[in-house]
């Protein structure tokens, strides 16, 4: 096998029937469901998984969510709508905001970020988001978060995220995605249909995904693929100009952020072939040289890709339970 930039080309046709004929035998077939429940965003991932859902069942049997809480930017629902009119299929939308408010989500959230940032006052406008350092190639390799306030004028303000208030913006955030895990699942059973995941394989297996939150979904399709390859099914499927070319964003936080930003620190065209070669066993220079990096840059992705799959393995490990031992006995049932 050899280390080129076209390593990561699919046969988009190919791979859209292979989906769909897996997408049916595992709705009907093992999981004995009617149709699908899926989450649009006006992103790409979820663009594409309704595109193949469509082609797998008829429209009817498609529901297409979307979830937007008082963060979430207008240009979502926008897109998705949009979405939602090119492969005909009418949306629902369903406000998470007052549940989320329920959950105390944005008054737990608002509370760290004014112990680093006194100043915060999103009543006043202010909006605010959480990122690591850009250049990962460049610069630092460590995977240290940060605050960024924006001011109602527009500037900004950064301060790092001492390790209580990480862990207490990263919880109350992570509402909104168990919150939205619930509301899928309320559509599905109200039509014995079965919630589909929307989750790439860089957010799976480097960790950008909430356990029991968008993690929570009963089949998914594309986890198998990078996001460079999401974007040729996205193409061949027919997904609209406009989403295929959005900057990819979590559209967690109030303040616009990118998953580059806030997560993967590597444009995705990057850093899917620098993957890709550290799964397939190419050596750092090898990479290096058909990318146009120093060996230094490559390896030091490298080193950040592995990192980041160990430490949130955690996220992919099913319940633990303890093992049986031998044959137990039955309890019995007394009717007195």
């Amino acid at each position: 096998m050899h280390f080129d930039k076209n390593i990561l080309d699919i046969d988009a046709a190919a791979e859209t029937e292979r989906i769909v004929a897996w997408l049916r035998e595992a709705v009907r077939g093992q999981l004995h469901r009617r149709g699908a429940v899926i989450g649009i965003s006006g992103g790409v991932d979820s663009a594409v998984v309704l595109a193949l859902c469509v082609r797998a069942f008829e429209t009817r049997q498609v529901v297409a969510l979307m979830l937007p809480d008082r963060d979430s930017s207008p240009e979502s629902e926008r897109l998705a709508r949009e979405l939602a009119a090119t492969f005909d299929v009418e949306p629902l939308l369903e406000d998470m905001t007052p549940a989320l408010a329920g959950f105390g989500c944005y008054e737990r959230r608002d509370e760290a970020i004014r112990r680093v940032v006194p100043e915060y006052n999103p009543s006043a406008g202010y909006r605010a988001k959480i990122v690591l350092p850009p250049d990962l190639l460049d610069g630092d390799t460590l995977n240290a978060f940060s605050v960024t306030v924006v001011r109602p004028d527009g500037s900004e303000l950064s301060r790092s995220l001492p390790p209580p208030e990480f862990l207490q913006i990263v919880a109350a955030s992570n509402f909104k995605q168990r919150a939205r895990m619930a509301m899928l699942y309320y559509h599905a059973e109200l039509k014995h249909f079965a919630v589909i995941g929307t989750a790439n394989k860089n957010e799976r297996m480097q960790g950008f995904f909430v356990k029991h939150g968008d993690a929570g979904v009963d089949c998914d399709p594309i986890v198998h693929l990078y996001k460079t390859q999401i974007y040729q099914l996205a193409e061949y499927l027919g997904v609209p100009k406009e989403i295929r070319e959005r900057t990819p964003t979590s559209d967690t936080y109030s303040a616009p952020c990118s998953q580059e930003e806030f997560f993967f620190r590597l444009p995705f065209a990057t850093m899917d072939l620098l993957w890709c070669g550290q799964e397939n066993k190419f050596s750092a220079e090898e990479v290096a040289m058909t990318l146009d990096l120093t060996v230094t840059q490559a390896q030091r992705a490298f080193n950040d890709l592995a990192r980041k799959q160990q430490t949130t393995e955690f996220l992919r490990q099913p319940p633990l339970h303890i093992p049986s031992v031998g044959k137990t006995a039955q309890p019995r049932l007394s009717l007195t």
